[in-house]
């Protein structure tokens, strides 16, 4: 162990040549400060390796500088485009982001939420809107500004930032049919609640245009990866030759299904149109480019994140708008219209 002693705030301020409360003042509220003065401090923090007591500072002013995040996946692309966003909101404001992975449990995300609200942060944010009774029940008690996110709900927790999954789902199964498909497969793995609801705008639209679903559902309850979307497509293809167009309920989904295409030797778009959900990166890079249902993903954490600051650290009142549906969109590519 070593005999060094650790750097105390007062050190940091002796080397900066400014007060202590200076110091506690940029490393709280960084944009109380100017930009020049925040250099010569974070200069004399990082010469004394100066950590400062978070725990002793939440004592005397009643402050975490915390917001807890709550999601179900950190590998899903969606979610790591997300944090990305709140984190570049919130963290020049000297806000931590405490993430919990919950792995689309419920149960999980309700210790996750329990866990998170022990550490008494200044608010939450959570991917999605299914919280359990007890979860909500916790969140409310807090007394602390909630964002649910990712989707929409007629009964939020507190403020309501998302898409229509069904609509969405249905929007997608019409852009189908104004291309002159009626045999319109739907792909889908492990059925989290907007998945569910992507199926059922999916069904409903069917339903609603008159075209039969028997045989076009393939679903697993495994997680989502690329080569489910290929077996699930060699499935459906098996059961209904005549299928000649495909949405997933992700762009996994959709890149494993052009894969199988591709082994088959079936010609996308010509043969069978793809279309997937999220619009990840990769979707423009895939030979031939896929189409997919565009979600507002970073604007959704960069609200959420805005949201929470203007609360936290503007007037302490609610947005006049409590709920905000940022809709979606079709990025229309190479997989389901030839380029000119």
């Amino acid at each position: 162990m070593s005999n060094r002693s650790r750097a105390t705030l007062a050190d940091v301020a002796a080397r900066a040549g400014v007060s202590p409360v200076t110091v506690s003042r940029a490393i709280r509220h960084p944009e109380m400060v100017s930009d020049a003065l925040r250099a010569r401090i974070d200069a004399a923090v990082h010469t004394l390796n100066y950590i400062p007591n978070h725990l002793a500072s939440a004592l005397a002013s009643t402050r975490t500088h915390i917001v807890g995040v709550v999601v179900p996946s950190l590998t899903n692309g969606v979610f790591d485009d997300y944090l990305g966003a709140i984190q570049d909101v919130l963290n020049p404001a000297g806000i931590q982001v405490l993430v919990s992975n919950v792995r689309y449990s419920e149960i999980e995300e309700e210790r996750a939420i329990q866990t998170l609200l022990g550490y008494h942060p200044e608010a939450m944010i959570l991917a999605g809107v299914d919280q359990t009774e007890r979860s909500r029940q916790m969140l409310r008690n807090a007394g602390v500004p909630v964002v649910q996110t990712m989707d929409v709900t007629d009964t939020p927790i507190d403020l309501n930032i998302g898409l229509d999954h069904a609509a969405a789902g249905a929007a997608a199964v019409r852009y189908l049919y104004d291309l002159g498909h009626r045999r319109i497969a739907h792909l889908t793995a492990r059925a989290d609640p907007r998945a569910r609801r992507r199926h059922a705008g999916y069904q409903r639209a069917m339903d609603e245009l008159g075209l039969s679903t028997k045989g076009l559902v393939g679903a697993s309850p495994r997680p989502s990866d690329v080569a489910m979307g290929g077996e699930l497509f060699a499935r459906i293809v098996a059961a209904v030759p005549e299928v000649t167009a495909v949405f997933t309920c992700n762009d996994d989904l959709a890149l494993g299904t052009l894969f199988e295409c591709q082994r088959r030797g079936m010609r996308v778009p010509d043969e069978l149109a793809i279309i997937g959900f999220n619009d990840l990166d990769y979707c423009v890079a895939a030979v031939p480019p896929l189409t997919s249902v565009s979600t507002e993903r970073q604007q959704m954490g960069t609200w959420a994140a805005q949201a929470i600051l203007d609360i936290i650290r503007g007037s302490g009142r609610r947005p006049r708008q409590p709920q905000i549906d940022v809709g979606f969109s079709i990025k229309a590519r190479g997989s389901t219209v030839r380029a000119a």
